[in-house]
């Protein structure tokens, strides 16, 4: 089965963030627009043709959540990452955002410390602050290759100090770490014995490419940590404008506190076509999928053997997983509106600055690469271009 992702698609005037807040975002709507994360691809046909068999019903009423729901996403989990979900232990959401919200509120008091590893996912930090949680930073190291990897002896010290609760990123966005056995053992060695809970955002666990391998923390031997962790089709699939998303909750106590503070919300995840899309997607989108982590590792390859040719001041930092590239700028000595700007008015690109990751981010920029090809090539020469001139002024 053959799957054609070098097909453009106009997304403009749709209501797409990606396109329609260009000019809002970055002062001009012709940049090409490689910033949030979403694709640029079309669904997988079946996501296609149930959403338009449901919507062929012309009522569209208040929802349940159907038991082949839940059914499926276990059935996925299992064949893709070998780990058997518990029904029982599933929490539908609203989103992942959401979900850690949630989950910060239920499970910890305010004022309490709870860690967030950056640079990562900006709403890992409001979550900690919004709901008057104390910040506390255990940055990631980065690596003489431009790698990261976790401070461990730093995360100690932070458990030492009275934290709580660790938000964890697993697929790592925006950095692309998958990270190894050997490391979510040592993680859930520590949280074992600081008794801490563990929140794992997996949320890009299927874009994995092939050479490496997800493990979910769950599917580890933990029988005294405590974990939540949060999954979703929206990344996956692309289909992240229907808004849902599940925690997997083992402890009850800890899943009657979350289910406490959604029904305190008064808002349902329950959508006919959030849950239409997800069974098929789960049921039927394995060809696709794969098919899609193949043409995006070619795309990742080109970047990389293009960027260390022609932009030898931008190292990209290999990705293992995620379509996001985390770009080292720091050569080019600019400081982070410089960064934007360069990009936006010299290169025509727009990107996710690397600050919004956090202080660590800074001189990095964050690259989508979910697109044509064509189209990261032709951004690609644009950004080159743009270095060359800058490069030659300086000298």
């Amino acid at each position: 089965m053959s799957f054609d992702f070098d097909q453009p698609i106009d997304r403009e005037n749709t209501g797409s963030l990606k396109f329609d807040a260009r000019r809002q975002l970055f002062g001009r709507e012709d940049v090409i627009p490689l910033w949030v994360a979403d694709m640029d691809f079309a669904v997988a046909e079946p996501i296609s043709q149930a959403l338009q068999q449901r919507a062929a019903h012309p009522v569209y009423g208040y929802t349940v959540f159907p038991d082949e729901l839940k059914t499926v996403m276990c059935d996925w989990f299992a064949r893709r990452h070998q780990w058997t979900i518990e029904p029982d232990s599933i929490v539908w959401c609203p989103g992942v955002v959401p979900s850690l919200h949630a989950s910060i509120l239920a499970l910890t008091e305010p004022g309490d410390p709870v860690i967030v590893q950056p640079p990562v996912y900006a709403p890992f930090f409001t979550a900690v602050t919004q709901t008057q949680r104390q910040l506390m930073l255990n940055p990631l190291q980065q690596t003489a290759s431009g790698d990261y990897q976790i401070d461990f002896d730093h995360l100690q010290q932070c458990a030492e100090a009275g934290a709580k609760c660790l938000v964890f990123c697993s697929p790592h966005n925006p950095v692309g770490r998958v990270w190894s056995q050997t490391e979510l053992q040592q993680l859930l060695d520590w949280a074992e014995q600081y008794q801490i809970t563990v929140i794992s955002d997996d949320i890009h666990a299927d874009l994995v490419y092939p050479e490496f391998k997800h493990r979910p923390l769950a599917t580890f031997e933990r029988p005294d940590v405590k974990l939540i962790t949060a999954v979703s089709a929206s990344k996956s699939f692309n289909i992240p404008g229907l808004g849902l998303s599940a925690l997997m909750v083992d402890d009850a106590e800890q899943r009657q506190a979350i289910n406490r503070v959604f029904d305190s919300w008064h808002v349902s995840a329950a959508n006919p076509f959030s849950i239409t899309a997800f069974i098929a997607a789960y049921q039927q989108g394995d060809d696709w999928l794969d098919a899609l982590m193949d043409y995006l590792r070619q795309t990742r390859d080109w970047v990389m053997e293009f960027a260390a040719d022609n932009c030898p001041q931008i190292q990209v930092i290999p990705a293992q997983g995620t379509y996001l590239l985390w770009l080292d700028c720091r050569q080019l000595g600019l400081k982070d509106a410089e960064l934007k700007r360069f990009f936006v008015e010299q290169a025509g690109i727009g990107m996710n600055q690397g600050k919004m990751f956090g202080e660590v981010g800074r001189g990095f920029m964050r690259m989508n690469i979910a697109c044509p090809r064509a189209i990261v090539e032709q951004a690609w020469q644009l950004i080159a271009r743009a270095v060359h001139a800058r490069h030659s002024k300086i000298i």
